[in-house]
């Protein structure tokens, strides 16, 4: 069982209550803020704070498993669902999200029942409405967290988000990322704190490209947490916009972010692990200051509503271990590729792993990790 703890900072009430199942070990807790103070803001130097290690004695080892988009399926603007419920999804994945010590992911789009999409029809223009029945599926599968800072969270107006995050309450799972709602969480696993802050690029969400409330947010989460994550959802999409640019990107008259600078201000402010998602392809990876990056995971388990064709459909599953002042150790990116209606499935020739393996040679300049054609991330110094 999880048992959740929602602090809410504004008004210093804590409740505690029993929901979902899980495949973890029982009596492990998230623990989750709800809304922040607006005006809370802290400019002060992160290194003059606590790291978020108390007296506990942390294991010497963890490990965070990462994927991109998920949006199992939708009922609008028609009926697209694949078959049993959406339950055999994540049957050839799984096995690596409930292993691991933390799994995050990115909820492209709502988990409601009703209501009015919100956007006007037109060529670019998509609602993503998934059955509240499907977030079991999330559970089964071992997720801990999902983003909901992203371009489709508001699909459904704030029905819509309420509903997801009603949902996400009711299965034991974090979420973070929407405008004047929850600005982070903290999920504790194994007596391990992991915050958990998600930034997007559009309205709603909280805003990567507002370096000044990522530094507060980082801020006040650090001293809270033993391991920090940021998950983001940036840059321009399309299969042409695999490699990842220097500098600003735009796509549809929108400021998608600057991602090299964002993820390198978030380590320089104390993130240890950064996942982002986005493009609807993959991109590389790297490891900045012995903190690991993974710019784009692409669309993990889109089976119905987006395009899956060639490298749209690459959908890894990054597993990463790090120590306990959350330094890489090593990793593995693991391929899948989707199948429409069906989601992810087992890619034996591990050209997912190999797509990334070769951006991150041509988009990291002087790299301090190395990646195999099986997809095995080391350290340059790891004999």
């Amino acid at each position: 069982m999880k048992y959740i703890l929602t602090i809410c900072m504004f008004v210093c009430v804590s409740i505690s209550c029993t929901s979902g199942t899980s495949n973890r070990e029982s009596g492990e807790a998230i623990v989750t803020d709800s809304d922040i103070a607006a005006n809370g803001s802290d400019d002060s130097d992160i290194s003059e704070q606590d790291s978020g290690s108390d007296s506990r004695e942390l294991p010497d080892t963890m490990t965070i498993a990462m994927c991109g988009d998920i949006m199992m399926g939708t009922t609008y603007p028609n009926v697209q669902l694949p078959p049993n419920d959406g339950r055999d999804v994540f049957k050839d994945t799984k096995h690596i999200t409930q292993r691991a010590d933390l799994a995050v992911g990115n909820l492209e789009g709502t988990l409601c029942d009703d209501g009015k999409s919100r956007k006007s029809p037109g060529p670019n223009s998509y609602s993503f409405r998934t059955p509240t029945k499907y977030a079991v599926n999330l559970t089964d599968a071992g997720y801990d967290f999902m983003s909901m800072a992203n371009n489709h969270s508001r699909d459904f107006g704030d029905h819509g988000i309420e509903m997801s995050e009603k949902t996400l309450d009711a299965q034991g799972i974090a979420y973070a990322g929407v405008a004047g709602r929850r600005e982070y969480a903290i999920v504790e696993r194994n007596g391990v704190k992991y915050g958990i802050c998600a930034f997007g690029h559009n309205s709603y969400t909280i805003k990567h490209t507002e370096l000044q409330t990522v530094k507060r947010i980082l801020n006040t989460l650090r001293p809270l947490c033993d391991i920090l994550i940021v998950s983001f959802h940036g840059g321009a999409e399309g299969a042409d916009r695999r490699s990842l640019p220097e500098g600003q990107e735009n796509y549809l008259g929108e400021n998608r972010g600057n991602l090299r600078q964002f993820t390198h201000f978030c380590i320089d402010n104390g993130a240890d692990v950064i996942y982002g998602h986005g493009p609807h392809v993959t991109r590389c990876v790297e490891v900045y200051k012995n903190k690991f990056i993974a710019y784009s995971l692409g669309n993990f388990c889109t089976p119905y509503g987006m395009s899956l064709i060639g490298i749209k459909g690459y959908a890894p599953v990054v597993e990463i271990k790090i120590d306990s002042k959350g330094n890489f150790i090593s990793g593995k990116i693991h391929s899948f590729i989707q199948q429409k209606g069906a989601g992810p499935r087992t890619d034996a020739s591990n050209s997912v792993a190999k797509e990334m393996k070769t951006l991150s040679e041509q988009d990291i300049k002087n790299p301090i990790v190395t990646i195999d054609n099986e997809g095995n991330i080391r350290m340059k110094n790891e004999k």
